[in-house]
């Protein structure tokens, strides 16, 4: 794994700085004493995730492991509070950006950054010590992994996803509560769900969806699992709503494959998407976990706005220099302008959450 990490060293204002939160009566002292001892991966340090790894070390998380694939751009600024313009102008890698800002927040918390795509082969190795994780990702797949690797180890995981003004929270309890692949037994097609990219994001709700995600992680480290919200909670902040799902009762018993016979083809690389450099072509081909048959003039639609875009009966055509991105009706794609694998699922997550 390989992080940039800093050992805590408590400063002498130790006991001022989390007051406010020990006098908080479901925290209180012990509370805080099991938040320092206590360990959250944030998985994906873009909008959901700066603002969840600054709420866990602000509130006093002994370590914090950051993990991130992607760095830093113009666009980002908008809704991810953890970087600025020089970090935009740099390309830094997200999780070292985030880390070093927090490093100047909270000298007491060790931070872990990992500048890694979150694989089958590596999961168990990032998430390693995780009291909880927070999921920061942009795309089902990593969602799905997550969730294996989460029920199988019974470590508690934070869902979090937003587009638009809507927001959607879900903490799942291994064992307790239902699991992702409950709620989601597979990943959506590529292209056939709007992303960011394609339909925008409102910067407020991002930070309502990330506060929530932050609050059930600390309500997990400091061992009040009893408040843990088991429903599916999803908020939209335009038109300031506000609903929840009880998913006790959405599938019969017995009926998951994941939380009750206990399969993890995620986990086992059963299933997930596959990306091959072509040799002398300067480009990434990616294949998703599951072939899918595209509405290629939907999807064509859809990235309209992002750049110059042609089509065909067979595949959909994206110019986004310096890449361009073809994308065929079985839902393979190839990503020219690169070699780079991770680059090109980081940008075919952005466009068409795959």
């Amino acid at each position: 794994m390989n992080p940039q990490s800093h050992e805590a060293s408590p400063p002498p204002d130790h006991g001022a700085r989390y007051s406010k939160q020990e006098r908080f009566a479901p925290i209180g002292v012990a509370g805080q004493q099991r938040l320092a001892e206590g360990t959250a991966v944030v998985v994906g340090c873009g909008a959901l995730g700066s603002l969840s790894a600054s709420l866990l070390v602000r509130a006093g998380v002994g370590t914090v492991r950051i993990v991130d694939r992607d760095f830093v751009e113009l666009s980002n600024l908008q809704r991810q509070v953890l970087f600025d313009e020089k970090d935009a102008a740099e390309g830094s890698p997200k999780a070292v950006a985030a880390a070093t800002k927090l490093r100047a927040v909270n000298s007491q918390v060790a931070i872990e950054a990992v500048v890694a795509d979150v694989t089958h082969e590596n999961i168990r190795q990032m998430a390693a010590g995780a009291g909880v994780i927070v999921d920061g990702t942009d795309n089902f797949e990593t969602r799905l992994l997550i969730n294996d690797y989460a029920v199988q180890s019974g470590t508690p995981w934070v869902y979090g996803g937003c587009l638009g003004a809507e927001g959607q929270v879900l903490t799942i309890l291994p064992g307790q509560s239902a699991c992702l692949t409950c709620l989601v037994p597979e990943p959506p097609a590529p292209g056939a769900t709007p992303t960011c990219d394609t339909a925008g994001v409102l910067g407020p709700a991002v930070g309502v969806v990330a506060s929530m995600q932050a609050a059930e992680a600390i309500k997990v480290l400091s061992g009040a699992t009893e408040a843990v919200c088991r429903k599916l909670t999803v908020v939209d902040l335009w038109d300031s709503s506000t609903r929840q799902f009880d998913l006790a009762n959405l599938h019969p018993p017995g009926s998951c494959p994941t939380c009750d016979d206990r399969q993890f083809p995620w986990l086992g690389g059963k299933l997930g998407s596959e990306a091959v450099t072509l040799c002398g072509r300067n480009a990434v081909q990616v294949r998703p976990a599951q072939a899918a048959k595209l509405d290629l003039p939907a999807l064509a639609t859809r990235l309209r706005p992002l750049g110059e875009v042609s089509s065909n009966p067979f595949f959909v055509r994206l110019k986004l220099p310096p890449h361009t991105v073809t994308i065929f009706a079985d839902g393979r794609s190839i990503v020219a302008g690169s070699e780079d694998p991770i680059e090109a699922k980081a940008l075919l997550a952005r466009l068409l959450g795959a």
